[in-house]
């Protein structure tokens, strides 16, 4: 459905960008060619990119070891190593590499790309990946109160004291000094102020409705509503613009046999829960189609039903 939707809007003369946050990636074999974690062109208008969140984290993580040891004792390296070792090995810390770099490629929609598509995880790894915005900006609004609250106590001892007062050589982040330009401290400030506006401007942006959009795939059995159901409540929670709806996989009008006539009464009793479960989000429904999905004639028929408007001549499997 990404990739559909991605082909569609290339298809109107822009410049689109892909992207999967899935470890499981399905592009490369979708569009029959290496697609790795830089902008690799597609198609026409089309460039994609796959997102490794194992190998995001060990750059993240090699990355902060390099700033923390910029701004540490050499004695304090072995420590630094072992710790951001261990906090690899943390919940959340795979996400927050992969939030981070989702909110860099963000960046470049409207700069470099007209339109960039994400074609996310399975929807637990959603919400969370949609959530650490929040988390994380509180997370280094918390740090960077500490770290005035210390300025603040460094300059009345230094002034009691009639000096600079210094930590030991081992812990100069815990200095108690102000932080005067270009100092180890201050380039700490600079750089947790930076993530914190990263990760605000990507949550500004997924909370712009004239920006941003999610769209929900849901297949017509039970367990696919209920879990589509729960995530949009989360998603309302966070207040996360959701502006349409695939119903994917729908058994066409003309399928024959009492196996399949079986299958379409119950599918109906779970249409009409979508309808009304979902009601006021717009909807595309998407027939269960006789062959798998691996051309791109097929895959601009689909992006045409699903965004709507071209009304072009469409293969058959989707007449």
């Amino acid at each position: 459905m990404a990739a559909a939707l991605g082909l569609a809007a290339a298809g109107r003369g822009g410049r689109c960008l892909l992207v999967s946050t899935d470890p499981a990636h399905s592009l490369a074999d979708l569009f029959g060619r290496p697609v790795g974690d830089r902008e690799t062109a597609i198609a026409d208008g089309l460039w994609a990119i796959e997102i490794d969140p194992d190998r995001q984290a060990d750059t993240h993580v090699r990355s902060v070891k390099a700033r923390m040891k910029r701004l540490v004792h050499p004695r304090q390296f072995d420590e630094i190593d072992r710790q951001l070792d261990l906090a690899r090995l943390a919940p959340g810390t795979m996400e927050a590499a992969l939030l981070e770099r989702v909110a860099e490629i963000m960046t470049l929609a409207g700069r470099d790309y007209d339109r960039v598509v994400f074609d996310t995880a399975p929807t637990g790894h959603t919400v969370r990946l949609l959530s650490l915005p929040d988390i994380m900006a509180a997370w280094t609004d918390g740090l960077l109160g500490h770290r005035e609250r210390s300025a603040r106590l460094g300059e009345a001892l230094r002034h009691l004291g009639g000096g600079r007062v210094r930590g030991d050589e081992l812990s100069r982040l815990e200095t108690a000094a102000d932080h005067e330009p270009g100092s180890r401290d201050a380039q700490l400030d600079d750089l947790l102020q930076a993530r914190r506006r990263k990760f605000i401007g990507a949550r500004e942006q997924l909370l712009d409705r004239s920006r941003s959009a999610f769209v929900s795939v849901v297949n017509p059995d039970r367990l696919s509503v209920l879990e589509t159901a729960r995530a949009h409540e989360v998603l309302r929670r966070f207040s996360i613009p959701v502006s349409g709806l695939v119903v994917n996989r729908v058994l066409p009008d003309d399928a024959e046999g009492a196996f399949l006539a079986a299958r379409r009464r119950q599918e109906a009793r779970y249409l009409e829960e979508i309808d009304r479960t979902f009601a006021g989000i717009p909807q595309a429904r998407i027939p269960l189609l006789p062959d798998d999905v691996h051309d791109l004639d097929t895959l601009r028929a689909l992006g045409r039903r699903i965004a709507g408007g071209d009304s072009g001549p469409e293969p058959s499997t989707l007449r």
